[in-house]
């Protein structure tokens, strides 16, 4: 019997191995699409001259959020936030802050842009995740309960924080970011 539900566990993690691997083929293939696995997309965007990665990213939060607050209301999920804090925020946002200047790429588009056969991108980009997130991994122990528990705000939402339903905030996320995308588009952004 317990070989019976092992291998039927090992059945369903591969599957969702191979689910994941599809999603994130099709997510970079979006990018890629969308154009802003392309160097000069990206700096466009740092330089305020080019929006098309502000109105991706846009795009994929509405989608995203509308999403996975729809499937929760369905019941087909079940959202578990892991707590959060100031000096996590700060020391991430330092890392990818840092990593992006660099190389002009953040996670994402590193891959979407090797899978496009970005050469910058494989030699520079994954070296660059490879050593930011062997550093993390080396200091981790020694932060963990230092500068990362600093500002501890816990598993907080917003509408958790404000003890409203979750669609009290989706619905006018979602309008306003609809609102300044349509706004973006027209003005020629």
């Amino acid at each position: 019997m317990k070989t019976k539900r092992s291998k039927k566990m090992l059945k369903e993690e591969y599957r969702n191995l191979v689910i994941g691997l599809c999603l994130g083929v099709l997510f970079g293939l979006l990018l890629h699409k969308g154009g802003v696995t392309n160097y000069d997309v990206i700096l466009g965007q740092l330089l305020l001259t080019d929006f098309t990665m502000i109105k991706i990213i846009l795009t994929a939060i509405v989608t995203g959020m509308v999403g996975i607050y729809g499937m929760k209301h369905l019941g087909w999920i079940e959202l578990k936030p892991k707590a959060g804090s100031w000096g996590m925020n700060l020391i991430g946002g330092l890392i990818f802050g840092i990593g992006f200047a660099l190389m002009g790429y953040c996670p994402g588009t590193i891959a979407g842009a090797i899978g496009s056969g970005s050469l910058d991108a494989l030699t520079g980009g994954l070296v660059g995740v490879w050593v930011g997130a062997g550093l993390f991994a080396t200091l981790y122990p020694k932060v963990r309960n230092g500068i990362l528990k600093a500002g501890d705000f816990g598993d907080v939402t917003l509408p958790k924080l404000l003890k409203i339903s979750d669609w009290a905030v989706v619905i006018p996320a979602a309008v306003l970011i609809v609102a300044v995308l349509f706004w973006m588009e027209s003005s020629g952004l």
